[in-house]
């Protein structure tokens, strides 16, 4: 195996637990979704439409930046949130390698008992 090949493999191994938590709630999921338009949004815009407090849609903006889902950017005084694919990127390979490792197992799970 290529040590090109073991780093990306050892990058895709890396806990994704943040990620995963970062992603398990309905707020957040939500708040990605309006983020992938592409343009950055600031508190207030992201607040609109919503029976959230500013303070509330603000804690699930740092959780999201936590992991780098988001990140912020200063225009003036106001915080400006945009989408970062990358660490969802890293986790949907991660969740491919994870499936073909099953699928794997399985086929020789299929094999073993079919002989």
């Amino acid at each position: 195996m290529s040590r090109k090949h073991r780093s990306s493999t050892a990058a895709l191994r890396r806990p994704r637990a943040p990620v995963f938590a970062a992603l398990g709630d309905e707020v957040r999921l939500s708040l990605i979704a309006k983020l992938c338009a592409g343009q950055p949004y600031s508190i207030s815009q992201l607040t609109e439409g919503s029976r959230l407090t500013r303070q509330a849609i603000t804690k699930h903006l740092r959780v999201l930046e936590s992991v780098g889902i988001v990140h912020s950017v200063h225009r003036g005084r106001e915080s400006l949130f945009e989408f970062d694919p990358k660490p969802v990127e890293e986790t949907r390979k991660y969740l491919d390698l994870v499936s073909e490792q099953w699928d794997q197992a399985l086929s020789r799970l299929k094999s073993f008992v079919e002989d």
